[in-house]
Protein backbone atom coordinates (compact mmCIF):
# COMPACT_ATOMS: atom_id res chain seq x y z
CA UNK A 1 0.00 0.00 0.00
CA UNK A 2 2.55 2.09 0.82
CA UNK A 3 4.13 1.59 -2.88
CA UNK A 4 1.02 3.11 -4.31
CA UNK A 5 0.31 5.69 -2.02
CA UNK A 6 4.45 7.29 -3.26
CA UNK A 7 3.52 6.41 -6.54
CA UNK A 8 0.44 8.56 -7.03
CA UNK A 9 1.63 11.54 -5.03
CA UNK A 10 4.75 11.29 -7.34
CA UNK A 11 1.82 11.79 -10.05
CA UNK A 12 0.92 14.83 -8.53
CA UNK A 13 4.02 16.13 -8.33
CA UNK A 14 4.96 15.29 -12.16
CA UNK A 15 1.74 16.25 -13.42
CA UNK A 16 1.96 19.60 -11.75
CA UNK A 17 5.21 20.14 -12.89
CA UNK A 18 4.72 18.81 -16.84
CA UNK A 19 1.93 21.44 -16.91
CA UNK A 20 3.91 24.17 -15.03
CA UNK A 21 6.76 23.74 -17.31
CA UNK A 22 4.42 22.87 -20.72
CA UNK A 23 2.76 26.42 -19.75
CA UNK A 24 5.91 28.48 -19.12
CA UNK A 25 7.21 26.49 -22.87
CA UNK A 26 4.36 28.59 -24.69
CA UNK A 27 5.70 31.54 -23.79
CA UNK A 28 10.21 30.82 -23.77
CA UNK A 29 12.36 28.91 -25.56
CA UNK A 30 11.90 25.33 -24.35
CA UNK A 31 15.44 24.99 -23.67
CA UNK A 32 15.84 27.91 -21.14
CA UNK A 33 12.68 26.62 -19.20
CA UNK A 34 14.19 22.91 -18.69
CA UNK A 35 17.13 24.34 -17.70
CA UNK A 36 15.90 26.63 -15.32
CA UNK A 37 13.21 23.83 -13.96
CA UNK A 38 16.50 21.57 -13.70
CA UNK A 39 18.64 23.42 -11.84
CA UNK A 40 15.54 24.62 -9.31
CA UNK A 41 15.62 20.33 -9.10
CA UNK A 42 18.89 20.18 -8.51
CA UNK A 43 18.90 22.22 -5.30
CA UNK A 44 15.88 20.86 -3.92
CA UNK A 45 17.35 17.27 -4.35
CA UNK A 46 20.73 18.63 -2.60
CA UNK A 47 19.05 19.98 0.18
CA UNK A 48 16.92 17.08 0.97
CA UNK A 49 19.90 14.48 0.78
CA UNK A 50 21.49 15.53 4.36
CA UNK A 51 18.21 14.55 5.78
CA UNK A 52 18.16 10.85 3.72
CA UNK A 53 20.41 9.16 5.71
CA UNK A 54 22.22 6.30 3.94
CA UNK A 55 25.44 4.74 3.23
CA UNK A 56 28.06 5.65 0.41
CA UNK A 57 26.84 5.56 -2.60
CA UNK A 58 27.98 2.70 -4.85
CA UNK A 59 29.53 3.44 -9.20
CA UNK A 60 26.62 1.32 -10.21
CA UNK A 61 23.79 2.94 -8.50
CA UNK A 62 25.30 6.80 -9.38
CA UNK A 63 25.97 5.41 -13.32
CA UNK A 64 21.56 4.60 -13.35
CA UNK A 65 20.74 7.62 -11.56
CA UNK A 66 22.84 9.72 -14.44
CA UNK A 67 21.33 7.56 -16.87
CA UNK A 68 17.66 8.27 -15.36
CA UNK A 69 18.55 12.42 -15.11
CA UNK A 70 19.10 12.32 -18.65
CA UNK A 71 16.05 10.45 -19.81
CA UNK A 72 14.40 12.79 -17.60
CA UNK A 73 15.89 16.25 -19.43
CA UNK A 74 15.15 14.49 -22.78
CA UNK A 75 11.60 13.45 -22.06
CA UNK A 76 10.93 16.90 -20.81
CA UNK A 77 12.09 18.37 -24.18
CA UNK A 78 9.87 16.07 -26.27
CA UNK A 79 7.12 16.70 -23.82
CA UNK A 80 7.30 20.65 -23.86
CA UNK A 81 7.80 20.90 -27.51
CA UNK A 82 4.57 18.51 -27.95
CA UNK A 83 2.65 20.98 -25.76
CA UNK A 84 3.98 23.91 -28.38
CA UNK A 85 2.20 21.71 -30.99
CA UNK A 86 -0.60 20.34 -29.54
CA UNK A 87 -3.12 20.63 -26.72
CA UNK A 88 -2.38 19.51 -23.07
CA UNK A 89 -4.68 16.87 -23.40
CA UNK A 90 -3.06 15.07 -26.15
CA UNK A 91 0.91 15.07 -25.65
CA UNK A 92 0.48 14.28 -21.73
CA UNK A 93 -1.35 11.35 -21.88
CA UNK A 94 0.51 9.58 -24.67
CA UNK A 95 3.81 10.31 -22.84
CA UNK A 96 2.12 8.38 -19.79
CA UNK A 97 0.75 5.14 -22.05
CA UNK A 98 4.51 4.60 -23.33
CA UNK A 99 6.00 5.62 -20.44
CA UNK A 100 4.25 2.47 -18.85
CA UNK A 101 4.37 0.25 -21.80
CA UNK A 102 8.23 0.31 -21.76
CA UNK A 103 8.15 0.67 -18.26
CA UNK A 104 6.56 -3.12 -18.28
CA UNK A 105 8.39 -4.69 -20.66
CA UNK A 106 11.59 -3.71 -18.77
CA UNK A 107 10.19 -5.64 -15.61
CA UNK A 108 9.26 -8.58 -17.61
CA UNK A 109 12.97 -8.69 -19.08
CA UNK A 110 14.47 -8.05 -15.45
CA UNK A 111 12.56 -11.07 -14.38
CA UNK A 112 8.80 -9.53 -13.49
CA UNK A 113 5.67 -11.27 -14.35
CA UNK A 114 2.74 -9.21 -15.11
CA UNK A 115 -0.86 -11.18 -15.30
CA UNK A 116 -2.48 -11.43 -18.32
CA UNK A 117 -4.87 -8.56 -16.61
CA UNK A 118 -1.92 -6.09 -17.04
CA UNK A 119 -0.54 -7.48 -20.60
CA UNK A 120 -4.59 -6.69 -21.90
CA UNK A 121 -3.82 -2.91 -20.37
CA UNK A 122 -0.79 -2.97 -22.80
CA UNK A 123 -2.48 -3.96 -25.31
CA UNK A 124 -5.26 -1.49 -25.12
CA UNK A 125 -2.94 1.64 -24.99
CA UNK A 126 -2.71 0.71 -29.05
CA UNK A 127 -5.91 2.05 -29.52
CA UNK A 128 -6.24 4.50 -27.07
CA UNK A 129 -2.88 6.25 -29.07
CA UNK A 130 -4.98 5.51 -32.52
CA UNK A 131 -7.45 7.67 -30.92
CA UNK A 132 -5.88 10.77 -29.52
CA UNK A 133 -3.76 11.00 -32.43
CA UNK A 134 -7.12 10.84 -34.66
CA UNK A 135 -8.53 13.45 -32.45
CA UNK A 136 -5.30 15.45 -32.74
CA UNK A 137 -5.09 15.05 -36.72
CA UNK A 138 -8.48 15.72 -37.33
CA UNK A 139 -8.83 19.43 -35.94
CA UNK A 140 -7.22 22.45 -34.31
CA UNK A 141 -6.86 21.64 -30.85
CA UNK A 142 -7.13 23.86 -27.79
CA UNK A 143 -3.95 25.31 -28.13
CA UNK A 144 -5.17 26.52 -31.47
CA UNK A 145 -2.73 24.69 -34.17
CA UNK A 146 -3.25 22.87 -37.01
CA UNK A 147 -3.69 19.62 -37.70
CA UNK A 148 0.12 19.12 -38.68
CA UNK A 149 1.23 20.50 -35.44
CA UNK A 150 -1.30 18.58 -33.40
CA UNK A 151 0.59 15.59 -35.49
CA UNK A 152 3.80 16.69 -34.52
CA UNK A 153 2.73 17.08 -30.68
CA UNK A 154 1.38 13.06 -31.15
CA UNK A 155 4.96 12.12 -32.13
CA UNK A 156 6.63 14.41 -29.37
CA UNK A 157 4.77 12.56 -26.49
CA UNK A 158 5.67 9.37 -27.82
CA UNK A 159 9.26 9.86 -27.69
CA UNK A 160 8.90 11.65 -24.39
CA UNK A 161 7.26 8.73 -23.08
CA UNK A 162 9.85 6.44 -23.96
CA UNK A 163 12.75 8.62 -22.46
CA UNK A 164 10.10 8.91 -18.92
CA UNK A 165 10.31 4.70 -19.40
CA UNK A 166 14.29 5.74 -18.95
CA UNK A 167 13.23 7.84 -16.31
CA UNK A 168 11.59 5.02 -14.69
CA UNK A 169 13.75 2.00 -15.40
CA UNK A 170 16.95 3.94 -14.02
CA UNK A 171 15.99 5.13 -10.58
CA UNK A 172 14.58 2.06 -10.09
CA UNK A 173 17.86 0.12 -11.33
CA UNK A 174 19.64 1.96 -8.94
CA UNK A 175 18.71 0.29 -5.58
CA UNK A 176 17.44 1.35 -2.64
CA UNK A 177 21.13 0.25 -0.57
CA UNK A 178 22.47 3.83 -1.30
CA UNK A 179 20.09 6.20 0.17
CA UNK A 180 18.67 9.27 -1.70
CA UNK A 181 22.50 9.62 -4.15
CA UNK A 182 20.74 7.97 -7.44
CA UNK A 183 18.30 10.68 -7.21
CA UNK A 184 20.64 12.94 -6.59
CA UNK A 185 23.01 11.55 -9.70
CA UNK A 186 19.38 11.91 -11.45
CA UNK A 187 19.51 15.31 -10.72
CA UNK A 188 23.08 15.70 -11.93
CA UNK A 189 22.50 14.03 -15.21
CA UNK A 190 19.14 16.67 -16.14
CA UNK A 191 21.57 19.42 -15.08
CA UNK A 192 24.10 18.27 -17.23
CA UNK A 193 21.48 17.37 -20.41
CA UNK A 194 20.17 20.61 -19.93
CA UNK A 195 23.28 22.49 -19.82
CA UNK A 196 24.88 21.17 -23.11
CA UNK A 197 21.80 21.86 -24.65
CA UNK A 198 21.79 25.30 -23.71
CA UNK A 199 25.38 25.46 -24.85
CA UNK A 200 24.35 24.36 -28.15
CA UNK A 201 21.34 26.46 -28.73
CA UNK A 202 22.95 29.59 -27.14
CA UNK A 203 20.30 29.48 -24.84
CA UNK A 204 21.24 31.16 -21.43
CA UNK A 205 18.92 34.01 -21.63
CA UNK A 206 17.04 33.56 -18.65
CA UNK A 207 13.56 33.72 -19.52
CA UNK A 208 11.28 36.18 -18.32
CA UNK A 209 8.72 37.07 -15.27
CA UNK A 210 5.79 34.50 -15.87
CA UNK A 211 7.66 31.98 -17.00
CA UNK A 212 10.78 32.15 -15.13
CA UNK A 213 8.08 31.19 -12.24
CA UNK A 214 6.46 28.09 -13.58
CA UNK A 215 9.40 27.22 -14.46
CA UNK A 216 10.37 27.29 -10.82
CA UNK A 217 7.50 25.83 -9.59
CA UNK A 218 8.09 22.78 -12.77
CA UNK A 219 11.35 22.28 -11.17
CA UNK A 220 10.23 22.06 -7.65
CA UNK A 221 7.46 20.15 -8.66
CA UNK A 222 9.64 17.45 -10.72
CA UNK A 223 12.15 17.19 -7.67
CA UNK A 224 9.33 15.81 -5.64
CA UNK A 225 7.46 13.79 -7.84
CA UNK A 226 11.65 12.19 -8.42
CA UNK A 227 11.85 11.84 -4.78
CA UNK A 228 8.66 10.12 -4.50
CA UNK A 229 9.05 7.80 -7.54
CA UNK A 230 12.73 6.34 -6.26
CA UNK A 231 11.25 5.83 -2.95
CA UNK A 232 8.11 3.82 -4.50
CA UNK A 233 9.92 1.58 -7.10
CA UNK A 234 11.96 -0.16 -3.98
CA UNK A 235 8.19 -0.56 -1.66
CA UNK A 236 7.07 -2.26 -5.00
CA UNK A 237 7.67 -4.11 -8.51
CA UNK A 238 8.49 -1.29 -11.07
CA UNK A 239 5.66 -2.74 -13.50
CA UNK A 240 3.08 -1.24 -10.87
CA UNK A 241 4.93 1.74 -9.22
CA UNK A 242 5.48 3.56 -12.83
CA UNK A 243 2.04 2.56 -14.06
CA UNK A 244 0.52 3.90 -11.45
CA UNK A 245 2.97 7.41 -11.60
CA UNK A 246 2.17 7.15 -15.10
CA UNK A 247 -0.91 8.72 -14.14
CA UNK A 248 0.27 12.08 -14.63
CA UNK A 249 -1.84 13.00 -16.99
CA UNK A 250 -4.69 13.06 -15.39
CA UNK A 251 -3.06 16.29 -13.03
CA UNK A 252 -1.72 17.82 -16.07
CA UNK A 253 -5.51 17.56 -17.92
CA UNK A 254 -7.86 18.77 -14.97
CA UNK A 255 -4.90 21.61 -14.72
CA UNK A 256 -5.39 22.47 -18.74
CA UNK A 257 -9.22 22.77 -18.22
CA UNK A 258 -9.14 24.47 -15.34
CA UNK A 259 -7.01 26.74 -15.73
CA UNK A 260 -6.81 26.96 -19.75
CA UNK A 261 -9.88 26.12 -20.50
CA UNK A 262 -9.26 23.53 -22.76
CA UNK A 263 -11.95 21.54 -24.62
CA UNK A 264 -12.25 17.92 -25.11
CA UNK A 265 -13.98 15.98 -28.09
CA UNK A 266 -15.73 13.19 -27.84
CA UNK A 267 -12.72 11.33 -29.51
CA UNK A 268 -10.38 12.49 -27.94
CA UNK A 269 -12.38 12.12 -24.61
CA UNK A 270 -12.63 8.11 -26.19
CA UNK A 271 -8.83 8.13 -26.52
CA UNK A 272 -8.50 9.56 -23.10
CA UNK A 273 -10.79 7.58 -20.99
CA UNK A 274 -9.16 3.86 -22.99
CA UNK A 275 -5.69 5.55 -22.27
CA UNK A 276 -6.98 5.48 -18.10
CA UNK A 277 -8.32 2.22 -18.91
CA UNK A 278 -5.19 0.16 -19.94
CA UNK A 279 -2.95 1.90 -17.19
CA UNK A 280 -5.30 1.05 -14.18
CA UNK A 281 -5.50 -2.68 -15.53
CA UNK A 282 -1.56 -2.57 -16.01
CA UNK A 283 -1.31 -1.41 -12.39
CA UNK A 284 -4.00 -3.92 -11.28
CA UNK A 285 -2.82 -6.23 -13.25
CA UNK A 286 0.73 -5.82 -11.94
CA UNK A 287 -0.34 -5.63 -8.52
CA UNK A 288 -2.25 -9.04 -8.11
Amino acid sequence: MLAVVLALTAAIGYGGSDFAAGLASRSAPVIQVTLLASVIGGVIVAAALPFAASPGPNAAALAWGFVAGLGGTLGAFALYLGFRNAAFSVTAPLSAVAAAGFSVLAGLLYGERPTPLALTGIVLALPAIVGVSASAGSEEGAAGAPAGRQAAGVVYGLVAGAFFALLFIGLDRAGSGSGMWPVAAAAAGEVAAALVAAVAAHGFVLCGGRARLLAVIAGAAGAAGAILFFYASHQGFLAVTAVLTSLYPAVTIVLARTVLGERLTALRAAGLVTAGACVTLIALGGSS
